[in-house]
């Protein structure tokens, strides 16, 4: 770990959606934010660059979908290019193994859901919960 505990913000790249979280070192643990659109425009760059003023994070974390046997996911292409284009922001930027974060982010809010704790669940809300598993792996170096 590094002299000062790191903030960093988590994304869940979708051609539809991008998950967004926040995380932090001093109880690697992580919070979901928000949900980004992601259209025929691209990301929400005026969005993204909010969050990243907003929350001044050390680094950003990008989940990388794999497929099982470990080869690249086809939506790998558009998460590389959304990982160059994040370089504009002068931060370190990494990749973490998203492989089933999205099906485990669905399961722990159905959990939530059947426990009281959590109303109707959204596509967004799945995304901004896999964010969430992302930076969590990133955090505890689980990938």
């Amino acid at each position: 770990m590094p002299d000062t505990p790191e903030t960093i913000l988590a994304f869940d790249f979708g051609k539809r959606r991008i998950g967004v979280a926040v995380g932090q070192q001093v109880t690697f643990s992580a919070s979901p934010l928000k949900f980004l659109v992601n259209d025929q425009s691209g990301p929400d760059w005026h969005q993204i660059t909010k969050l990243i003023t907003d929350w001044r994070p050390h680094r950003l974390i990008v989940g990388m979908p794999i497929n099982v046997d470990g080869s690249a996911a086809d939506i790998s292409v558009d998460v590389k290019d959304f990982v160059d284009n994040l370089a504009r922001y002068d931060l370190l930027v990494e990749t973490v193994d998203e492989r089933y974060s999205s099906l485990e982010a669905e399961q722990r809010l159905k959990s939530e859901r059947a426990a009281g704790i959590r109303g109707r669940i959204t596509k967004d809300m799945i995304d901004s919960a896999s964010a969430v598993l992302i930076a969590e792996r990133w955090l505890k170096k689980e990938y």
